[in-house]
């Protein structure tokens, strides 16, 4: 694929269009979520480990994950997100239709997607859940293998902030046992005592270089500096932390791998 195809693809599809044909017209459901009596297919994240197909082994790229609850799957090839209706039978686990996005990725193995997008395609899976790990295998004898995702500390993870957007440049660092928070507002450097107790996280003054930037990026400094010399709720989900001050600003970051 050329470079001005994989733009034009980038840009016009990112919506979800179906993988194929549905099959069949059962009602989806959540079942009972569980394989025997261990851990329940269902409510969890799964982080993909790897795809095998055609006697082939293919690791998974960061990012591809699956999570199957009320009725649905949804999760990500790598680089393409995905959505469809599951039904949890015992250790059967029905797929139907299956939608995709259609986005070109530089530096994603679409082989990888085509294998994965293949085997969550509109059928059933014979599943196994071993402690923290789940095999989901089609009745060709592809086998998907995937583990419980874990949800990444709040301290000592670099947590780079996405809303407000700051260009990619704002991230926060907790250090638990200096009880500090430290990192970058977008434009200038920012350090400040950090408490956290409870889901909430009391913050100091903030202490500050005084760098001029654009306009955009003095914006959302001004946005993240509301956070400080108060009190905010936390909570991290997988890789997300959600920052919530009592003056209503929210804000949202995503670990760094």
């Amino acid at each position: 694929m050329d470079r001005q195809k994989q733009r034009m693809t980038l840009t016009a599809a990112a919506m979800l269009v179906p993988l194929m044909a549905a099959c069949g017209s059962e009602k989806a459901d959540s079942g009972s979520g569980s394989v025997g009596a261990g851990k329940p297919v269902t409510g969890v994240r799964w982080n993909v480990d790897s795809v095998t197909a055609d006697g082939r082994t293919q690791k998974a790229p960061a990012g591809a994950h699956v999570t199957i609850d009320k009725g649905r799957a949804e999760g990500s090839f790598g680089c393409n997100n995905f959505s469809a209706e599951a039904t949890v039978d015992g250790d059967r686990v029905r797929l139907g239709k299956t939608m995709a996005t259609e986005m070109a990725c530089e530096n994603k193995p679409m082989a990888f997607e085509e294998s994965l997008a293949r085997a969550f395609s509109d059928q059933e899976l014979q599943a196994k859940v071993d402690g923290g790990r789940l095999t989901l295998t089609t009745a060709r004898g592809d086998t998907v293998r995937l583990t419980e995702a874990k949800d990444a500390p709040l301290a000592g993870t670099k947590w780079t902030v996405t809303t407000p957007r700051a260009d990619g440049r704002a991230h926060l660092t907790f250090d638990d046992k200096k009880g500090t928070v430290a990192g970058s507002l977008g434009c200038n450097k920012v350090n400040a005592k950090a408490t956290v107790s409870d889901g909430h996280i009391t913050l100091g003054p903030p202490a500050t270089t005084r760098m001029m930037c654009e306009d955009s990026l003095m914006a959302d400094e001004k946005t993240l500096l509301r956070l400080f010399d108060g009190t905010l709720k936390y909570g991290v989900d997988h890789q997300t932390l959600t920052l919530t001050s009592e003056n209503g600003t929210s804000v949202r970051a995503v670990a760094e791998r």
